[in-house]
């Protein structure tokens, strides 16, 4: 039975049980304090923990869940995945133990023809808690499940709560006996590689006030809604029902896998090093695919940078499987690319379960395919980084590379922590990993809080919460007004609940009912003033920390400010105006841009500011400017046409059919809400726009880059703005016509022929100061001093010398040494801000172990910089200098003894 007929099968009994069924929430958690989605029970939480009223009473689903906390362990063992799925039903103050195991115990046995899962009775076994006699009576009585195969255990194994005050309740858990050659007999408590929990029933009933460990809490008293969450894992079922022995065996795992094994010319089972290596490929393509898929991008911190690992993880074990079979590593596996294909069959063996996989697949091949390219090129940079350090190491007897500079590596150059220790043990070499884990965490935590506190400020989650509950769904009347009556509903000054705040205090406001719109689907938030009967808040910002709560931050200017109190809220009237000609100008850039590349260019982000717009969209490369030139002409005669903007609300299916263009990767509810440009644009969108494509004036488009693997940026200016730019280039193109004494249609030809001869000029300029500093190589050659046998020549060029020319005199000079003799030149000079030291090496002291690239690395730190290269020839650089500066001298002196230092240690002779 394929994965996606268990999890239809699972929804359809359900159904047929009078549940609602609901799609899986978005991997991207609601939650600021988390990243992704990491339990089943997570988008139920605010229901379980009483925050907010549940929609429905009863309901199933099968959620994505993400968990990357163990992700050195994936592909060990083939127990650790970072994606899996979960079938679960929920009950709401609805049906309790009886009615929780009945389902779970109907559907388990029911035949496969009559759309159970058809297991034998004799094969399941059950937990209960110790001293829950209800479910064991129900298991025994009503099921009519032998004593024998009932198992009361401990509060560890059969209780569940969240590690803090709140609900918790006991568990009662199945279990499958997969038989003896599995292990010994004697049920769960036994051997639970055996026996496989398949589903674990919750119930909860108890408030709990104390929780110090997992069996060690008090029970304050009884829930006043008793709940259930049962929790199914769809990867373990799979490997039951296909009669596989793990994860990594079933349908939608063992696609990739097997593909990857084919791609790299390996066989799974053959040896250990190269099974992990496949089960690492196919776990996180996987991941890969469905992060993408819910709008996660590649990047540096956050989620983006989990997305990055997982992916170039994937990458490193693809190349070393393939470089072990032609010779060599990771960073030496040629240039082959093996994530399109491989992209692909994840999204064959998902699509199934996930549909809008094939809707995005172009999305997501592009922005995998790019950080596959891109990585190739960090391999080649990071190996030669990694290199660098390990010869400094041992020019320095030390053993173990530190967590800083395994960090530098990682953070810097995305080299991976894995590749890094790899290549460190081949080199004899090991890798502080304790203080890399350190900074990495002290990154992490970085990123978590400025994530957070974007959202909520300073407050904690759940002072949001508890208003959200409390007060109900902030209502947003921003479409059709820009000011009215409200009332306060609560305050908030340094994350804390308050009943007022005087003049001077920084306060977040929630109104029952307000016209500001919160920063969201890429508008900026509104600005504007609050008004109470003596008192005014300037507002600054807006947000929603969560779902269906507005938050006003601003700062009370005047009098005081109470709850529960008339307020007047009114908007920045010109900022909503010119942020609504923003919006409305990035849906029609969309629209153009979509036209001219092809489905692939889909919205990955954008910002509507006043008078400026930026999108980011998936892209395999630069676009040409002729696109962007054809992009504005077309999205300025959309606004000559004066078209009409209107918004309706309908279906999400039926936006769809429409036509109407999404966010990548966005979550929208079952009813949206759709913006139209005349028949030009359709786009699902919560944001606020003009009435008329004309109000915006004019777009002009200032260019695009890149921003990351896969993804470009377009920035644009909009009315006013874009007006005001446009003269001003006028006046700049009239200032040069004028100083050229040419029409403004001869200045481009112009301009050239005069940038062409500066170049010549400069050519030859520097074609003379390099054959006159040449010409000097013989005598700086003659003043070389005798260090421990090797002769030595130190030469400073003048200031503005070019790294280029401080080279050719550097190499200039070592050949005008007689040969067999040993001899070392160092060149130092400063182009312009900063010193650049060159060091040149002859075969004859490279033959008594003298290397540029070492010394080099030693005169460049003196100067306050870094630096590597060949044996031969190096070059490095210091930090910023004046020019003229009295330390040059002292700093330049200093590289020099530095040289001088290690060439009397190689040679032995002191001083």
């Amino acid at each position: 039975m394929e994965s996606a007929e268990i999890a239809r099968r699972f929804l359809a009994y359900f159904k047929q049980q009078g549940h609602e069924i609901v799609p899986s929430a978005s991997l991207v958690a609601d939650d600021p304090t988390v990243l992704f989605v990491i339990a089943g029970m997570q988008p139920f939480k605010p229901y379980l923990l009483g925050q907010r009223t549940p929609p429905y009473r009863r309901v199933a689903d099968v959620q994505k869940v993400v968990r990357t906390l163990d992700i050195e362990e994936v592909g060990k063992t083939t127990r650790h995945a970072t994606f899996f799925q979960m079938l679960g039903n929920w009950s709401f103050g609805d049906y309790f133990k009886q009615g929780a195991i009945n389902f779970a115990w109907e559907l388990l046995t029911r035949s496969e023809a009559d759309g159970g899962f058809g297991f034998p009775e004799s094969k399941l076994w059950a937990t209960v808690l110790h001293g829950d006699d209800e479910a064991y009576a129900i298991w025994r009585d009503e099921i009519g499940l032998p004593e024998s195969r009932i198992q009361p255990r401990g509060l560890a194994d059969n209780y569940w709560h969240m590690g803090v005050p709140g609900p918790g309740g006991p568990c009662s858990e199945i279990y499958y006996d997969r038989g003896p050659e599995y292990g010994r007999d004697g049920g769960p408590e036994a051997d639970e590689d055996r026996f496989l929990e398949v589903w674990n029933l919750v119930f909860m009933q108890d408030q709990l006030s104390k929780v110090r460990a997992k069996d060690d809490f008090d029970i304050e008293g009884a829930l006043p809604s008793r709940n259930v969450d049962t929790g199914m894992g769809l990867e373990r079922m799979a490997s039951i029902l296909q009669g596989v022995d793990n994860l990594y065996e079933i349908d939608t795992t063992w696609k990739i896998l097997d593909r990857a094994a084919e791609l790299t010319e390996q066989t799974y089972g053959r040896d250990h090093r190269t099974d992990v290596a496949l089960r690492v490929i196919a776990d996180h393509v996987r991941s890969a695919v469905m992060l993408i898929g819910d709008g996660v991008l590649p990047g540096n911190e956050g989620r983006g940078y989990v997305l990055r690992r997982i992916l170039r993880r994937s990458i490193r074990n693809l190349r070393l499987l393939a470089g072990s079979q032609r010779g060599g590593g990771a960073a030496n596996a040629g240039s082959e690319r093996y994530m399109p294909e491989l992209t692909s069959v994840a999204i064959d063996a998902m699509a199934g379960l996930y549909p809008e996989l094939d809707r995005d697949a172009a999305n997501i091949r592009t922005v995998i395919d790019a950080e596959e390219t891109a990585f190739a090129s960090t391999l080649r940079t990071g190996t030669a980084i990694f290199d660098a350090s390990v010869e400094e190491n041992r020019r320095r007897n030390q053993s173990t590379l530190s967590g800083a500079q395994a960090f530098q590596l990682h953070d810097t150059y995305g080299f991976p922590i894995d590749l890094t220790l790899e290549m460190a043990a081949e080199q004899g070499l090991t890798v502080d990993e304790e203080g890399f884990r350190r900074l990495m965490a002290e990154q992490r935590d970085r990123a978590k809080r400025d994530a957070a506190e974007k959202k909520t400020g300073n407050a904690d989650i759940s002072a949001f919460a508890e208003m959200l509950e409390r007060s109900g769904a902030v209502t947003f009347t921003g479409y059709d007004q820009i000011s009215g009556e409200a009332t306060i509903l609560g305050l908030l000054v340094n994350g804390l609940p308050v009943s007022s705040a005087g003049a001077g205090t920084e306060v977040d406001v929630v109104l029952d009912r307000t016209p500001f719109y919160a920063e969201g689907g890429g508008q900026l938030a509104d600005a504007g003033t609050i008004t109470v009967s003596g008192g005014e808040i300037a507002v600054s910002d807006v947000q929603t920390p969560l779902p269906g709560l507005i938050v006003h931050r601003g700062k009370v200017i005047s009098g005081e400010v109470t709850t529960n109190g008339p307020a007047f809220a009114e908007i920045d009237v010109e900022r909503r105006r010119a942020l609504s000609r923003s919006h409305t100008a990035t849906h029609l850039v969309h629209r153009a841009l979509r036209g001219a590349l092809g489905e692939s260019a889909a919205q990955a982000g954008s910002e509507n500011a006043p008078g400026r717009l930026r999108f980011d969209f998936t892209a395999g490369g630069a676009v040409p400017l002729s696109v962007l030139r054809d992009t504005e002409d077309e999205v300025n005669e959309v606004l000559v046409n004066d078209l009409d903007v209107h918004a309706f609300y309908t279906s999400q299916e039926e936006a769809r059919e429409m036509g109407a263009l999404a966010l990548f990767g966005e979550k929208y509810g079952d009813r949206v809400r759709v913006v139209e440009v005349g028949d030009y644009s359709r786009e699902l969108c919560a944001g606020t726009h003009v009435a008329r494509s004309g109000q915006l004036g004019l777009i002009k488009v200032l260019g695009e880059a890149s921003i990351g693997s896969g993804v470009r940026r377009i920035e644009a200016l909009v009315g006013m703005d874009a007006f005001r730019f446009l003269a001003r280039e006028s006046v700049l193109v009239s200032q040069l016509s004028e100083q050229f004494k040419a029409p403004r249609e001869q200045l481009p030809e112009r301009i050239s022929g005069v940038v062409t001869r500066l170049r010549e000029a400069e050519r030859e300029l520097q074609r003379l100061r390099a054959a006159r500093l040449l010409e000097s190589a013989g005598e700086i050659a003659a003043g070389a001093e005798d260090t421990g046998g090797i002769t030595l020549v130190a030469h400073r060029v003048p200031d503005g010398t070019s790294p280029d020319d401080i080279r050719a005199l550097a190499l200039d000079v070592r050949g005008r040494v007689p040969r067999g003799r040993p001899a070392v030149v160092v060149v130092v000079g400063v182009p312009a801000d900063k010193p650049v030291v060159v060091i040149a090496v002859n075969e004859a002291a490279r033959g008594l172990g003298v290397s540029a690239g070492t010394l080099v690395g030693i005169a460049a730190r003196a100067l306050g910089g870094n630096g590597g290269g060949k044996p031969d020839v190096a070059q490095g650089g210091g930090a910023t200098i004046a020019t003229g500066s009295d330390s040059q001298p002292d700093v330049v002196d200093a590289a020099f003894g530095a040289v001088r230092s290690s060439l009397r240690d190689i040679t032995g002779s002191g001083r």
